[in-house]
């Protein structure tokens, strides 16, 4: 199947050649289809499938065919700022040869953003991707022209959910009509998710790709370590195998001043990016990350879910995630478009509980690997308890591993 099987308006289908796309991924597929269709959808699919431009390439036909308006068409919401931004860019690309108009609204930005955001929104943009809080306080001000708005997109729910931000999704609801499609993307359905899904979608089809498991084409492998030794571990496998292209994903911001630092300090290509920067200075580590201009990126997990780049040879989890799911989404920032990738996670003295039940989530068993030998002793993985474990591990080959297929590693673990 190809892009131009689904109909599409002669103008977004340069807009979809110039970004060359050609043939739709299975997501695409089911989805598209349900939409021109004018039907309300809840949509699971993992991570890294093309669930953005699912929904984006149908409302983009559908707001191109029904002709210039004064009215916000359709709203997009969305957990973080940087999805916002990535969508908007996704969405400027698919409609640049249309007349359809655009903004992202988000927070973290200073007065001449937010004075933009409102006269876009008093004149009414044909899409608005919007995170929760910044929409809010637009639409307590009364002059956003959302009255008559056609479509309206929950992505990343299950995140959304996560952060606290249900009250917020229900508010802004409050301020739409109620005869418009609704569309619901999220990678996991807990019960808050369906109890949301009941209160505002119609009738909804529902679509469920797979299990969120990781791609087959990750090399998973873990440290079983303590948590001092971490930071003098992540050293020697960024020296000794030189991967061109790092992610680096910590549970506090703390850890990732900590270990930016202590990379910074020995010379390697690194920055940080999490809460407490500037929006501006965010966006410029993102553009020198994604550009290759900086080669080790040290994360929150604000960039687990969302976040298009491609071509990453390497996730080290620092710290062991909450829960499988943050695993799942961190670990698929690597082989992605078809490449293959290496995720390798730190399991320290107090996270091997929570590591065995990552493990039990998956259904498998992640291969575990021990310490360099001038690191000391690597402990027994034995949850909950711990200890040293001098023998019945596998060494890591001091030679650089092979980007799509590293000497010794056990093979990746295949999803359901």
């Amino acid at each position: 199947m190809k892009f131009a099987d689904f109909g599409f308006d002669d103008r977004l289908m340069e807009g979809i050649d110039a970004m060359n796309y050609d043939t739709p991924t299975l997501v695409q597929e089911q989805v598209i289809p349900l939409i021109l269709a004018g039907r309300d959808l809840i949509v699971s699919a993992q991570t890294g499938t093309g669930k953005t431009a699912s929904y984006l390439l149908p409302i983009l036909h559908k707001i191109t065919s029904a002709g210039p308006d004064d009215h916000i068409k359709a709203l997009v919401i969305v957990p973080t700022r940087e999805l916002a931004i990535q969508i908007a860019q996704n969405l400027e690309g698919f409609s640049y040869f249309t007349s359809v108009s655009s903004i992202a609204v988000y927070g973290g930005g200073d007065g001449a953003s937010y004075s933009t955001e409102r006269q876009a929104l008093s004149v009414g943009a044909d899409i608005v991707i919007c995170t929760p809080g910044r929409m809010i306080s637009h639409l307590n001000m009364g002059y956003a022209k959302i009255d008559q708005l056609q479509y309206l997109v929950l992505d990343e729910a299950d995140r959304m959910l996560d952060m606290g931000f249900y009250g917020d999704i229900v508010k802004i609801i409050s301020f739409l009509p109620t005869k418009r499609q609704s569309l619901l993307l999220s990678a996991t359905m807990p019960p808050k998710i369906r109890e949301l899904a009941r209160k505002i979608l119609t009738n909804p089809e529902e679509i469920t790709l797979s299990l969120s498991k990781p791609p087959a084409k990750i090399v998973q492998e873990a440290f079983v370590l303590y948590q001092k030794q971490k930071i003098a571990l992540v050293k020697y496998l960024l020296k000794e195998h030189n991967f061109p292209s790092v992610l680096i994903f910590c549970s506090r911001k703390e850890n990732v001043k900590q270990l930016t630092r202590e990379l910074k300090q020995a010379g390697f290509s690194a920055e940080a990016i999490h809460s407490d920067l500037e929006q501006a200075e965010r966006e410029q580590v993102l553009l020198d990350y994604r550009s290759r201009k900086l080669k080790i990126l040290v994360a929150t997990d604000i960039l687990s879910r969302g976040i298009d780049i491609d071509n990453i040879d390497l996730v080290i989890n620092y710290d062991v995630p909450h829960d499988g799911e943050d695993y799942v989404h961190r670990i698929g920032r690597t082989a992605r478009a078809e490449t293959t990738g290496i995720a390798y996670t730190f399991i320290s003295e107090t996270e091997q509980r929570k590591f065995a039940a990552i493990e039990r989530l998956l259904g498998t068993t992640v291969t575990k690997v021990s310490l360099p030998a001038h690191l000391g002793e690597t402990l027994e993985y034995n949850p909950g308890k711990g200890g040293p474990h001098p023998q019945n591990k596998r060494r890591i080959n001091s030679k650089r591993r092979s980007k799509s297929r590293p000497k010794g590693s056990g093979k990746a673990d295949r999803p359901a």
